[in-house]
Formats: structure tokens, sequence, C-alpha cells
């Protein structure tokens, strides 16, 4: 088994340099043959946002996030993007959903999928080439830019020739989006223990590559369990399997298994500090009980250039539902964004994307979008 170690590559090295890169021509080839799609406007502020957004949200220091890297998952509002525009006065559909969060200051968008409601425009399913360039007109409309999708990745493995091509499809159309990210919301493997984790990163290498290859960066999103101990040693259980934990994460022996120029992370910090809560405390080898407490911002800082994308989700201390936090909107929590922020640094490099899994109301239909909107400004007034 290979083991990888975070060393930039010269090809990608030499793009830098040259400012361009092989996503930015496949793009630009594609919009130029296609010639439907608006001119890139990435950056660009749209033109009814609302000026203290823009600015920062006021106060003194320096913005934590910078502007132009505010962004938000659209599950956190997928009743909007789901909702019937002639049933509703609100914003549906993601054209609608688009200018709303364009106006609160937002400048970039993670998909979690390209399904919305059938009577929005584009109908029901934009998960084809064709409607992610409708997508991306859009989204140069209201100057925004897509960072990544929690989508499609293989279930076979080896890979199937129909997996291969339909993971494909998705790199066409995460490239049509300009998007630099393509993901999934689920972990490399659901298991505890080091074989699978082997297995995985056997698998996530091959993708990885692939996705090198498109211009794409390919990324896993984690929850609570990734943060638990790896069984990877001690006696054997009647299924020959490991039954104790050298100390070492899950998810810190996918980054040591895993090719830094291919595969990429995107902690969600919230989940990342239910982690925290939960597991503190592993049985050694030698059958002690050892302690070994989660520090998210750490682990982001010792693998600083693997965290392209944060999920930025927040939470209130509850000690009773066995997570040790109920989600709020974010900055209404007890989270220290400031000091996580603050210590992994490389702010121009970092996306985090607000999120908020039970935005969504059945009696507040507009709840979801004033959440959003509460989380930019919040965001938007990190100062350090």
């Amino acid at each position: 088994m290979t083991e990888f170690h975070d060393t930039p590559a010269s090809d990608d090295a030499l793009r830098h340099r040259l400012g361009i890169n092989r996503r930015r021509f496949l793009s630009t080839c594609s919009a130029v043959a296609a010639g439907a799609i608006a001119a890139p406007v990435f950056g660009a502020a749209p033109s009814f946002a609302q000026t203290q957004t823009e600015s920062g949200g006021g106060g003194r220091g320096h913005a934590l996030v910078p502007a132009d890297r505010r962004g938000i998952i659209l599950y956190t509002v997928r009743d909007a993007t789901g909702r019937d525009p002639l049933a509703s006065d609100l914003p549906s559909g993601f054209r609608e959903v688009f200018k709303e969060l364009a106006r609160y200051g937002y400048r970039q968008v993670e998909f979690a999928g390209y399904g919305q409601h059938a009577n929005a425009p584009g109908g029901a399913s934009l998960e084809s080439v064709e409607g992610a360039k409708l997508l991306r007109s859009w989204l140069d409309e209201y100057g925004l830019r897509a960072q990544g999708n929690h989508g499609f990745i293989p279930g076979s493995w080896p890979l199937t020739q129909p997996d291969t091509d339909t993971f494909k499809k998705h790199l066409e159309i995460a490239n049509i989006l300009g998007m630099d990210h393509m993901g999934t919301g689920g972990d490399p493997t659901n298991s505890s223990y080091k074989a699978d984790w082997d297995v995985a990163a056997d698998k996530w290498n091959a993708l990885g590559e692939i996705a090198r290859g498109a211009g794409i960066k390919l990324y896993t999103h984690n929850h609570d369990a990734a943060y638990g101990f790896l069984l990877d040693g001690g006696p054997l259980d009647a299924q020959g399997r490991p039954t104790r934990s050298s100390g070492i994460r899950k998810l810190e022996y996918f980054l040591q298994l895993t090719d830094p120029r291919s595969v990429w992370l995107e902690m969600d910090i919230f989940w990342a500090h239910v982690a925290q809560y939960k597991f503190h405390t592993y049985t050694a080898h030698d059958g002690s009980t050892q302690e070994n407490v989660f520090d998210p911002a750490a682990l982001v800082r010792a693998h600083n250039k693997r965290y392209p994308l944060f999920h930025a989700k927040d939470g209130t201390r509850n000690d009773t539902n066995g997570m040790g936090y109920d989600m709020v909107p974010f900055g209404e929590g007890v989270i220290d964004y400031t000091t996580f922020f603050s210590r992994v640094g490389a702010k121009n490099y970092h996306n985090p994307m607000v999120e908020q899994d039970n935005a969504p109301s059945s009696t507040d239909l507009g709840q979801s979008l004033k959440y959003a909107k509460i989380g930019y400004g919040n965001m938007a007034a990190l100062r350090k």
C-alpha cells in the first residue's frame, strides 16, 4: 500500500504560474463550441448585492472569510429549489434561488445534486450537459461561482464501464459549471476496519486520477464517524477482524494512503466537533484505555492544502442527544469559528460553505432562506 505525503506536483505549479489549468481550458473550449455560455464573471460582484455584505459586514479587523470565498451549499435551501413556482410567491427553483442568494451577498454555491421542481425553468432535472449550460448561464447572470457538488461516486470496485461513463459525465458537467471540485456527501467507507480503508484508498486514488485528468479535484465530505478510531490491531474477533486501535483516526489513515494530487477532503466543521465530543478515548492494542481528544483545526493545519472546502455549520451544546450539539443557524451557536479560521489560516484558499441540515420548515416556508441570510451576515462579520 503506497503512503502519500503533501508534496506539490510540478505540473500543478506550472499551471498556477501560468494562471491557467486544464479545467479552465476544457471549460472554455466547451463554452466556445456550444456558443451558449456567457463569458465567465467569477469574482464580479452582483449589481444588486447589498453594499455592506460586499464590504465584509463592517466592524473592526480583517475579515476571516474574504467576500469572494463566502458560499453556501444548496442543500441548506433544498426546499426552495424544490418549490413549485406556480404555487408560491417565494423564490423557487435554481434561478430564483441564485438571485436571492446573490442578493444576500453570497459569491459561491455548492450543489447537492441538480434536481429542482418540474415547473421551474429548465424542468425537474438539470443533470445533463444541456442542463449544466443553463445552470452556468444563471450562475454567471448573478455573479456566482460553483465550487463543488455532492454527486455521483461509483459504487462499483473495480469500476464497471457504466459507472466509469457516468462518473466522466459528471466531470463534464462540473467543467461546464466552472467547478474546481467535485465530490460526495458520504464517507469513502462506512467500515472501521483497516482492510476496508485500504480498499477505499485504492478506489479513491483511481477515481481521483480520472478527475485530475479532467482538471477537477475530487473530494469526500465526512461526518463524525470518519473521525473515529481505526480498528487495526489487537485480538481478532470471530471473523478474523481486529478489535483494537493504534490511535489513528480513520480519515487520518485515509490521508496517508491517498495521493494529495488527486484526492481532497471537505471538513464539515460541525460534525468534526461532534467527533471531538464522541471519540476521545480508544482501546489500545495492549488493552489499555487511551485518551486522544480530536482537534479539527490541527488536522486541517497538518494537511492544509487537502482541505479546499469546508461546511460552516453551527450548533448549541446538548449533552443529552449523543452528539453534543444541536444544529442552529451559522453564527448563532457555540462553535468558535473565529478561532478555527484563525488557526487554519490560508483564508484565500479555503472555501467555507454555510450549511444547516434542518433549515427547511413545514410551518415557515421561507425559513431556509432566512437562515441563509443570517448565515451570510454572521460569516461576513467574522473578524480577527
